[in-house]
């Protein structure tokens, strides 16, 4: 991926973060929740880096074998 086709914002909000990865915000507290992807907390507010996403993206990707 070239620097062009990267987010210019790195870190995203619950809604935010939910729609890079194409799941509900509901689903992506629970994610939170669960402990399966890694969040920025400052006070109150909980923030999703762009990089940790990308992560749980390769982390969970398969290929199913013929």
């Amino acid at each position: 991926m070239d620097n062009k086709d990267r987010p210019t914002k790195r870190l995203f909000s619950v809604k935010e973060a939910a729609q890079y990865l194409g799941i509900s915000p509901w689903t992506m507290r629970e994610l939170q929740w669960a402990g399966k992807v890694d969040y920025v907390r400052f006070s109150r507010l909980i923030h999703f880096d762009v990089e940790d996403l990308n992560c749980f993206i390769e982390k969970n990707k398969f290929t199913e074998n013929p």
